[in-house]
């Protein structure tokens, strides 16, 4: 709700990937073909190197996010963009810079995060609840980028009933080991849609009968008088920016919780706690 609050590192990752660190990585094909599956290092959270991402992809590991040098070339760079075009993954091109944060061994322009939990699609398992005979009770997290945020969100929807969390592919906390051990587990037992435009999962949403509430301050309307009976789609928005204006304009009806301290403002996790459990409460009422 456009709350501010601090971020927290994951600390210090394993990687696997190319042995043999080289402060100018080259690019060439012989060096990426003669790579062997006993020149790579295990890693809960990321791999690198143009083969063992090529692999990774190949044996259905489903990536969460995926960072290409910029003006990368050459033969295996080819096929790997085919793979990724096969795949619909969406890599993020940035500078070698960044790259050599991940990673100081010979990361060969590419670094990809392997997801602990698999990835759905909205349009497909939208219709699965309703055929479930559920009354659809989702969530959209609109580029929370805090970690340890996305893990407690995910836990309390997964005690609430969630049916799914839909995030946008980029611009997301990742979800890693931090991320699974914030949730308490809950991240293995909620699904999570990842989509390329949430505006469009909106319009997706409200067309097929589901209400968008979107969280912010700025809303007239307190969480009290929104009906959250029906199908719904509860959005929270980035930590310091809010929703974004596209998603925000698109939404249904704008809510809001009452703040009455001097602080004026909520932890996002917090806050949409306190929005589930309202939309609960009104769910349990109306059975009754």
């Amino acid at each position: 709700m456009g709350e501010f609050n601090k971020k927290y590192s994951s600390g210090e990752r394993r990687s696997f990937g190319p042995k043999n660190f080289d402060r100018k990585p080259r690019f060439d094909n012989r060096n990426s073909e003669h790579e062997s599956r006993n020149s790579e290092q295990k890693t809960e959270d990321f791999i690198f190197g143009l083969r063992p991402v090529m692999e990774a992809i190949e044996a259905g590991k489903t990536i969460d996010k995926i960072f290409v040098q910029g003006g990368l070339q050459g033969e295996i760079y080819s096929e790997l963009k085919k793979l990724l075009k096969k795949h619909n993954i969406r890599p993020n091109t940035v500078p070698v810079e960044k790259l050599n944060r991940f990673t100081r061994k010979n990361h060969q322009g590419v670094v990809a995060f392997i997801s602990e939990i698999p990835f759905y699609k909205i349009e497909d398992l939208l219709p699965q609840i309703f055929e479930e005979g559920k009354v659809p009770f989702l969530l959209i997290l609109d580029r929370l980028t805090d970690v340890r945020n996305f893990g407690a969100i995910a836990r309390t929807a997964e005690c609430v009933g969630i049916d799914a969390i839909v995030i946008p592919d980029k611009g997301a906390a990742p979800i890693n080991s931090d991320a699974i051990k914030t949730s308490a587990g809950a991240l293995y037992n909620v699904k999570i849609c990842k989509e390329n435009n949430l505006a469009h999962v909106v319009d997706f949403l409200q067309q097929s009968g589901v209400t968008v509430f979107a969280a912010t301050e700025k809303a007239e309307k307190m969480i009290y008088d929104a009906h959250f009976s029906e199908p719904c789609a509860i959005v929270m928005g980035n930590e310091e920016t809010g929703i974004s204006k596209e998603v925000m304009h698109h939404a249904d009806e704008k809510i809001k919780l009452p703040i009455t301290g001097k602080t004026q403002s909520l932890n996002v996790s917090v806050a949409c706690g306190a929005i589930l459990y309202e939309a609960v409460r009104q769910k349990m009422v109306g059975e009754l």
